[in-house]
């Protein structure tokens, strides 16, 4: 603008003289050595700036500048300049906006961690008798009728099938006892979701399980409580209680559970409070009721007393928790199974030969499980061959002790059943499983032998 001022008449010609405005800016640039903003500036400035007193801003603005920019260049030459007016400049900062901190940094009371982002949801928990496992919704298989073919609930290779199946829910501890007295612990979640037909994961990938060893009980627990016992049962009808807080801290490479002696192993273990009665079963159709507190607490190490005294070649197969109201299931090898009043099953003492609980014939084959139940549930079963079927409580005849049961599932000659579990049934399963067991033909009566019996045998 200075420029402009001190050559304005010939500012003015060249501009007059130009036929447009580019032209006139190109020719100030030329002859003035102006930036292209200098010229644009010259072409946009109004005549009111032409008057003396302007000439005089335009002065002062003009010699302004020229110290600043001496500043400047002297702050860019010393370094400990440049430091004192960063100093200077944090001072001013502190003292205007220096207050007492408004605000408290705390650990947070409800600190979300990964756990707490996983849905708690009943699943079903599957082990196979290699060691695959794994989990799903508990929601995959439909209630069928009994005596159905029913779905296929995992591939398995032909030397392996399904010897665990249980529901629980995702964010229960899993406890896991093995035939050899150990028990390991996980979270139901840290199991892998995996589709229905799946063979599942190594579970020596999940927990550091000794070779040899296999599953034979898991237990779902929400917490350790004292109050609280694990009741255990071995295949030579040795039984023990200990309390559950005695496995609270379990190491990854698990802890002893049970002392076993040399030629048994561990079939069964249950969550009790300490005054329950306790059944157990034998793969020869014997029983035996007896109440918990004829076993006194002992610790993880102990070996146990005698639960049931067994006749030769006979072995304990399964045990349960008493219900007084509900019933006695019986489920044997070849498919065949009923359900008996508990009330039939008188309580007896500990370490007595029991009852027998239904007659073992080469048609049904033998008992592989018994488990106390209720009509408001549905039963799963799972062969060896990997087949499952789920089915209604209420349509699995109601029978005495002594007979032989009906037809449950399907089983073809190489096939066995492996694995009974218990489900609890949502509305519309009982709806569904409700119809179903209305529309039952009346042939599988035939499977019934009432007048199959023969004699108790109690000790």
């Amino acid at each position: 603008m200075r420029i402009a001022l001190d050559n304005l008449d010939e500012v003015i010609a060249l501009i007059r003289g130009s036929r447009t405005t580019d032209i006139a800016r190109e020719g100030l640039i030329t002859r003035f050595s102006l930036s292209y903003e200098q010229a644009q500036a010259i072409l946009e400035m109004r005549l009111q700036r032409l008057t003396g007193l302007e000439r005089e801003n335009i002065e002062a603005e003009y010699a302004e500048l020229l110290v600043k920019i001496a500043e400047y260049k002297a702050i860019l030459a010393d370094e400990q300049l440049v430091l004192q007016i960063i100093s200077d400049e944090l001072e001013e900062i502190k003292r205007k906006f220096g207050d007492e901190r408004r605000t408290e940094i705390t650990a947070s009371d409800t600190e979300i961690l990964d756990e707490d982002l996983i849905p708690q949801e009943d699943v079903i928990i599957t082990i196979t008798h290699t060691g695959y496992i794994k989990r799903l919704p508990v929601t995959t298989y439909r209630s069928q009728k009994r005596g159905g073919r029913g779905v296929i609930g995992m591939e398995t290779k032909s030397d392996d099938f399904v010897e665990h199946l249980f529901v629980s829910n995702t964010h229960q501890y899993l406890l896991f006892f093995t035939d050899k007295g150990k028990v390991y612990r996980l979270k139901a979640y840290e199991i892998p979701d995996l589709s229905r037909t799946a063979r599942g994961t190594p579970i020596i990938n999940l927990i550091q399980i000794e070779q040899g060893e296999t599953i034979n009980a898991v237990i779902p627990v929400e917490s350790f409580n004292s109050d609280q016992y694990l009741f255990f049962a071995t295949r030579q009808g040795i039984v023990k209680k200990t309390p559950l807080d005695d496995y609270a801290n379990i190491r990854k490479i698990g802890l002893i559970a049970i002392n076993l002696r040399e030629d048994d192993a561990l079939i069964g273990v249950k969550l009790t409070d300490g005054n329950r009665e306790i059944i157990m079963g034998t793969s020869q159709g014997m029983s035996i009721r007896f109440p918990e507190s004829d076993v006194r607490s002992m610790g993880r190490s102990a070996t146990g007393v005698k639960g049931i005294q067994l006749e030769e070649n006979d072995t304990v197969i399964d045990m349960d928790v008493v219900v007084p109201d509900q019933d006695v299931l019986i489920v044997t090898a070849k498919g065949y199974g009923k359900r008996t009043p508990m009330s039939e099953y008188r309580i007896q003492s500990r370490g007595g030969k029991g009852i027998k609980t239904l007659n073992v014939t080469e048609k049904n084959g033998q008992i592989v499980s018994l488990k106390v139940v209720n009509n408001d549930e549905d039963l799963m079963i799972m062969t060896t061959s990997g087949t499952l079927i789920r089915t209604s409580m209420a349509g699995i005849s109601t029978m005495g002790r002594n007979t032989q049961g009906v037809k449950l599932i399907h089983i073809r000659d190489e096939d066995a059943v492996a694995s009974v579990t218990r489900v609890a049934r949502n509305e519309e399963d009982a709806q569904q499983g409700g119809a179903e067991d209305r529309n039952e033909s009346s042939d599988s009566d035939s499977d019934h032998d009432e007048n199959d019996r023969s004699d108790d045998g109690e000790a």
